[in-house]
């Protein structure tokens, strides 16, 4: 939880808001269906682009980070923050996941693929690293 705190109280302070997301060109945003868990979220979201087994991919000009064996998942905050806001040629997705989706598919993803981290991510920690949307961007 401390590692947590400390690395949300970095970002929040280093990194001003509305610098934080990808491109909004990319964004994602609308109303997502409900799916009922972090593996159906990573089945119909994440592995479109970070493929089934968590390996990632390269082409097309575009390198996809492998999920598997990622030791940048060690701390929660670090996933929720990059779905939250982007990250590179990630889209955002803070307008579509809500808090309990994204705290799900983080404990998917920091569970599976050769990765063990077994702390779960609350939603209300998600909450508060969840950016500010514009009425244009929700």
């Amino acid at each position: 939880m401390r590692k947590f705190l400390l690395v949300s109280a970095l970002v929040s302070i280093l990194v001003p808001s509305g610098w934080v997301r990808a491109d909004s060109a990319s964004a994602i945003s609308g109303k997502m269906e409900d799916l009922p868990s972090g593996e159906a979220i990573y089945r119909h979201i994440c592995q479109s682009c970070h493929m089934s087994d968590g390996q990632g991919a390269v082409g097309a000009g575009a390198q996809i980070p492998a999920l598997a064996h990622n030791s940048h998942l060690q701390v929660a905050s670090y996933p929720a923050t990059v779905i939250l806001n982007g990250y590179g040629a990630m889209p955002w997705f803070a307008g579509l996941l809500n808090d309990k989706q994204i705290a799900d598919v983080v404990d998917y993803i920091r569970t599976h693929f050769g990765n063990n981290y077994k702390d779960k991510l609350n939603p209300s920690e998600v909450a508060l690293m969840r950016p500010h949307l514009t009425a244009e961007e929700q």
